[in-house]
């Protein structure tokens, strides 16, 4: 018999995470992260539970069954079935060794370790099966490193498959799972902890308190997993799930060691697949409220690039002031920083914040994704590891740039060896009369030195041309171009014709249909290819898209080719390691030729 896929759609997307709704996307039954109930759980509502599954070891291989709970598989008529044999799993010590036995299934496809060093057939596999089990999950998240280098590898290969790593998880880690790739969990840690006489919650296994009569029963143990699901689903929907991850992964040290791991991955293979986001809502906020938040990808991101690759408006790479962050994001609209400006009144002057976690923010980026959407608690006071990543990325920057002086109005010492460092705050507040009076004169003396004479008839264009480069590692389409309008909605414009418009409330170009050929032309923006003999008709989805760069970032604005001819533009709504095989919208429609 047949075995038919399960339906899924992308409710919502962050990173690795993903909110599937299951079964027909007009009227979902079920969603993931969900649960896959063995022959002895409780029953839970399908819309928390939407799989069971069974093994038998009448045989070997042992042969695994999975079942939905309700009518998830088109046309939506009736539950189904699907049978895969486990295969014969080595330990992950034996890696070197081939079993020469692998899992294998049509909607179910079990792998291990030892699968993913020797299968060839998953590198050959053309369809994305339904349930990807990552069977030896306990004994790899045992190993440093192994569980992290597992769901990823995964991840990346069936990017539309649901996974489930069996016997690794509970509500203390769901977050942290999903946040790795994810999707399923089971109830096998829950049951180990019911028959200690311990509850497992979201903050880790625990004694229950008799005062308040609780109970370490199933029924109790159930309640616990359900709120974790729900507040997973919740963070997805919200792009809040690194927090939750953060707050959770405390509860063990094993789960900082997994969070750790995968978090370095990403760094390392960013450049491979692309995971980040380049734009999101004006209501997203990056809460760095944990030592965690400092090793997030985001972050590491946004400190190499200011750090070794921006480069500021060509009329402000003489003089850097350094100042202090703001609370009120972006900072130009705080109460300090407007005093600030009212005496950095020359505009050749190269306006950089320092702050935690992100290093350094130059002022022409402050719009940008995450700098103008974090928060951090504030104590007043840099601990070690703050003040070595900001006087490094200082040092790095005037290195690179080649300031002549540097304004230092962020209160922290810095030295850099051959550099003239002016100290304006020597002890006192930012905002005191006395500190932004040395600030004024500091600025005012280092321009008549550099021979400074204001800012040049271009300053907007060179300041969109920054911005250009930073986002898009070009500003090739700018040359010749003239900035006009009000702030803070600017045209750019060029022999008579609108090329963009920048919108600083979204931190992106929104470009015109006239400017997608030069663009095109000067390589300036990510490309995605669609089937040839596809009618492009609504958005762009994995059924008719043939290859894309691994490059894109969410937000993204992409270039549409079909048969090797420009024909419009579209809006990512997927990152890099999604593309073409993703589920769901890879990209929303913006403009066609």
């Amino acid at each position: 018999m047949t075995e038919r896929p399960i339906g899924r759609d992308v409710i919502a997307r962050q990173r690795f995470a993903r909110l599937f709704s299951l079964g027909d996307r007009r009227a979902p039954l079920s969603w993931s992260p969900g649960l896959v109930l063995g022959p002895d759980d409780p029953e839970l509502p399908v819309s928390v539970a939407p799989l069971r599954s069974t093994r038998s070891y009448d045989s070997i291989p042992a042969t695994i069954t999975i079942c939905t709970r309700d009518d998830l598989c088109y046309p939506f008529d009736s539950e189904d079935q699907w049978v895969a044999q486990e295969g014969l799993v080595l330990p992950p010590s034996l890696v070197e060794s081939d079993s020469g036995v692998f899992g294998s299934g049509l909607e179910v496809v079990p792998v291990s370790w030892n699968s993913l060093h020797h299968d060839d057939s998953l590198a050959e596999l053309d369809s994305e099966p339904s349930v990807i089990i990552l069977i030896d999950a306990p004994q790899l998240a045992q190993r440093p490193g192994m569980l992290a280098e597992a769901l990823q590898t995964v991840r990346i290969r069936f990017p539309s498959s649901l996974i489930w790593a069996p016997g690794i998880s509970g509500p203390d880690n769901c977050a942290l799972l999903a946040w790795m790739g994810v999707d399923l969990f089971d109830l096998a840690r829950m049951r180990h902890a019911s028959s200690l006489g311990v509850l497992l919650t979201e903050s880790g296994p625990r004694k229950i308190e008799e005062t308040v009569d609780e109970d370490f029963g199933m029924e109790a143990q159930c309640t616990t997993w359900v709120q974790a699901i729900s507040s997973t689903r919740a963070a997805i929907r919200e792009g809040t799930l690194r927090e939750l991850v953060e707050r959770q992964s405390m509860s063990s040290p094993r789960s900082v060691e997994h969070l750790r791991r995968h978090d370095s991955m990403v760094t390392e293979n960013g450049n491979t697949h692309s995971v980040l986001s380049s734009v999101v809502s004006s209501n997203r906020r990056l809460r760095c409220h944990t030592y965690e938040s400092r090793n997030d990808p985001l972050v590491l991101d946004w400190r190499s690039r200011v750090a070794d690759e921006h480069l500021p408006p060509s009329h402000q790479r003489d003089i850097l002031v350094l100042l202090p962050c703001s609370a009120k994001k972006p900072y130009k609209l705080s109460k300090s920083h407007i005093r600030f400006r009212r005496v950095l009144r020359n505009p050749c002057v190269h306006e950089t914040m320092v702050t935690a976690p992100l290093g350094l923010v130059p002022r022409e980026l402050e719009d940008l994704w995450p700098a103008a959407h974090y928060d951090i608690p504030v104590s007043g006071e840099w601990d070690a590891d703050e003040l070595d990543v900001i006087r490094s990325m200082v040092r790095r920057i005037v290195s690179r740039v080649g300031y002549s002086v540097v304004i230092n109005h962020s209160g922290i010492r810095i030295n850099i060896e051959g550099t003239n460092i002016i100290d304006t705050r020597q002890g006192d507040s930012a905002g005191s009369g006395e500190a932004l009076s040395r600030l004024e004169s500091a600025v005012e003396s280092a321009v008549i030195d550099s021979e400074g004479k204001g800012a040049p008839v271009h300053a907007r264009l060179e300041i969109m041309m920054s911005i250009s480069r930073f986002i898009h590692g070009s500003d090739a389409w700018l040359k010749g171009a003239s900035v006009i309008g009000r702030p803070p909605i600017l045209t750019i414009n060029k022999d008579g014709s609108q090329l963009a418009k920048w919108n600083p409330r979204l931190g992106r170009f929104s470009f015109s249909k006239s400017c997608l050929p030069m663009l095109d032309e000067l390589g300036g923006l990510a490309r995605v290819s669609l089937r040839d003999g596809v009618d492009w008709i609504g958005d762009i989805f994995s059924s008719n898209t043939e290859s894309a760069d691994c490059s894109i970032r969410s937000g993204d604005e992409l270039l549409v080719f079909q048969g090797g001819k420009l024909i419009g533009s579209a809006r990512s709504e997927a990152p890099g390691w999604e593309w073409p095989r993703g589920p769901g919208k890879l990209a929303r429609a913006r403009h066609r030729l």
